[in-house]
């Protein structure tokens, strides 16, 4: 094993804190670390899948009990989301079309969080067609990259420019509210 091999599990740590205190699994950070360290994406996919997985539930988990989860939103988005992760999960992609779609994911990732840091406490039900479909989409895209539906999914709902509104009011009747 080398020394750079010997820091993987010392970054994944750090990406999981970092990634779980906002409520997010952490896959793109993973795929990034590993990328770097040129771990191969056939070992890479899946591992960033189940440390997802493991934080993300975690943080599910701790959400719920703050009363920050709500189901009938989550059922929305994930009813096509999940089904549609293991559908782009089997898709099989190049390594080159992966690298490409992974460099394109991460690239957005890191622009948003340098330039949208914005926190948002915005109350809201989603409708349900526009949700399966974004939730579908989210998901085929999170299957065949290997990184979870959050990434695309945070920034859509916080978005200001969809429009002239963010994605969330665009969704929702006004006079009906949840949490999520």
């Amino acid at each position: 094993m080398t020394d750079y091999q010997l820091l993987i599990p010392v970054f994944i740590f750090l990406v999981a804190a970092l990634y779980a205190s906002v409520g997010h699994g952490g896959a793109s950070g993973y795929l990034a670390v590993m990328g770097l360290l040129s771990v191969p994406s056939i070992v890479s996919r899946p591992s960033a899948l189940f440390l997802n997985l493991f934080v993300a539930s975690i943080a599910a988990f701790k959400y719920h009990q703050a009363g920050f989860f709500d189901r009938k939103l989550f059922i929305k988005f994930a009813a096509l989301s999940i089904p549609m992760a293991f559908v782009g999960g089997r898709i099989q992609i190049s390594p080159d079309t992966y690298r490409l779609a992974l460099g394109a994911v991460l690239l957005v990732a890191a622009l948003r969080l340098a330039f949208d840091l914005k926190e948002s406490n915005k109350h809201f039900a989603a409708k349900w067609i526009p949700a399966l479909f974004i939730g579908g989409t989210i998901g085929l895209l999170s299957g065949m990259v290997g990184v979870g539906g959050g990434i695309f999914l945070t920034p859509l709902l916080n978005r200001q420019e969809v429009f002239g509104k963010s994605l969330s009011e665009n969704l929702l009747p006004a006079s009906r509210t949840a949490t999520l």
